[in-house]
């Protein structure tokens, strides 16, 4: 009998505010240890926290963004456990009245397709510390840069039924949050951190197995690999008459494996207890609204636009719109009258291929259109235009720059004529075959030409001429 996983995610999204959740210390990455750090995020007797008014703003920006519904009161409370990287035995965070609750995302399932992955709840919280093992032989440091940095926990529903539906949940997550300017989601820095919880069951069944909690996943690639690694570990021990207990698991990437770290805790381990130095966050309807109102549009709704506004295939949309920058850039190339579906082609191949490997955009839109015109009317070939553009910067006339590289396309009947000669010359036993009745060899010799042009050659009128000596 098969197995069905069953997957849920914890994301830990850093936002992106100048300062810390409780305090006025910069919240910057890189910084030399202990130095943005105060009396509130280093736990000092007396030392009071007072809300980020900017990180409640992005918390229910991010709420509203995945459909959630904003709670008017919430409560801060304090989850207690003892770690070294927290200096104060206590994490501020949100417990049974959190920021908000009941959303949804959409994703691309690789198995199921389309759906919508369930959001338990969103919840602010401060970040802890961080260890340093390898800064002092035989010890752990301790840098408290991180302790107080403004988080939002984002909790899904059981909903995931394999690893690469995670992953898929994870980009679509990432995209969600970056065009609502959440956060910048560097996984690099720590600003997005993932936990997943994974279970087995036979299928059929409705009953959720026992559950282990996988940390220390760096990428989305090693949050698919180790819910695989703990899935098939889970199956084993199902199989051979084992039971899986609940842990928490850590990810060694280097040797594909989740080894236990500790039994997996629960609610009341923590005593969680209402934040005593915190009244109740309590948000007006109409300051929601307002925020709600402020959204930019959204990845969904940008593809099914770009779709109806351009013609454009599923394919093409998701790409275009997978980064907020493409979108928008893609759209000024059309603006400026280049037909859309070679705009975006374009978009997506040396557009991409560029600001993937710089961050910018080498080549203003407007060039770009004119360059694709220059296409269109034959002026350039495809393959000419292709080397125009590598070349073309700032204000750089496409034009300009063809004619200075000796790529304009050559239409003059006697220059065509000329070449059309030579090839006819030089390809003595294809020309023959082609009169034999080999009417496939014309490509063959169509590209001889165009290669002893140099490309110079426009191949709307090669062909005619090249057909007109062969027959004559």
């Amino acid at each position: 009998m098969s197995w069905e996983t069953v997957v849920g995610l914890e994301v830990h999204v850093q936002l992106a505010t100048r300062s810390k959740m409780f305090c006025g210390c910069a919240a910057i990455f890189g910084e030399e240890p202990n130095t943005n750090v105060c009396p509130v995020c280093l736990g000092l007797p007396g030392a009071l926290p007072v809300p980020n008014a900017e990180a409640v703003r992005l918390g229910v920006r991010a709420a509203l963004a995945l459909g959630c519904t904003i709670h008017g009161t919430s409560i801060f409370s304090r989850k207690n456990y003892f770690y070294p990287d927290l200096p104060k035995g206590y994490q501020i965070s949100q417990f049974d009245r959190p920021l908000a609750t009941g959303g949804q995302l959409r994703i691309v399932s690789p198995e199921r397709g389309e759906m919508a992955v369930g959001i338990t709840r969103l919840h602010l919280e401060e970040d802890a510390g961080k260890l340093l093992h390898d800064r002092f032989p035989g010890m752990t440091a301790v840098d408290l840069n991180r302790a107080g940095i403004p988080l939002a926990e984002i909790v899904s529903e059981p909903d995931m039924r394999s690893p690469a539906e995670a992953r898929a949940y994870l980009t679509a997550m990432k995209q969600v949050l970056l065009y609502a300017g959440i956060s910048d989601c560097s996984m690099e820095q720590g600003s997005l951190r993932v936990d997943a919880n994974v279970s087995v069951r036979r299928v059929g069944e409705t009953e959720l197995g026992t559950k282990t909690e996988i940390k220390n996943l760096n990428s989305f690639a090693n949050v698919e690999r180790a819910l695989e690694a703990e899935r098939d570990r889970q199956i084993q021990v199902l199989e051979s008459g084992g039971r899986v207990t609940q842990v928490t698991m850590l990810y060694d990437a280097a040797v594909g494996q989740a080894r236990p770290m500790r039994s997996k805790e629960a609610s009341h381990d923590y005593r969680y207890f209402p934040e005593p130095d915190l009244p109740p966050l309590v948000l007006a309807p109409v300051w929601v609204e307002q925020e709600r109102a402020a959204l930019p549009e959204l990845p969904d709704a940008k593809r099914v636009r770009l779709g109806q506004s351009y013609g454009l295939s599923d394919y093409d949309t998701g790409v275009l719109s997978s980064e907020v920058a493409l979108a928008d850039y893609f759209e000024l190339v059309v603006g400026a009258g280049a037909d859309p579906k070679t705009a975006a082609n374009w978009v997506m191949s040396e557009v991409m291929t560029g600001y993937n490997e710089t961050g910018v955009f080498a080549v203003q839109p407007g060039r770009l259109a004119a360059l694709i015109r220059l296409v269109a009317d034959g002026t350039v070939s495809l393959q000419a235009a292709k080397k125009v553009y590598l070349e073309l910067q700032g204000e750089d006339d496409p034009r300009v720059v063809a004619k200075r590289l000796g790529l304009i396309q050559v239409r003059d009947p006697g220059a065509l004529e000329a070449w059309v000669d030579e090839v006819i010359a030089a390809c003595p036993a294809e020309v023959t075959r082609f009169r034999g009745g080999e009417e496939k060899l014309l490509g063959f010799l169509v590209g001889q030409v165009m290669k002893r042009s140099q490309g110079k050659a426009d191949p709307k009128g090669v062909q005619p001429v090249l057909l007109r000596r062969l027959r004559g």
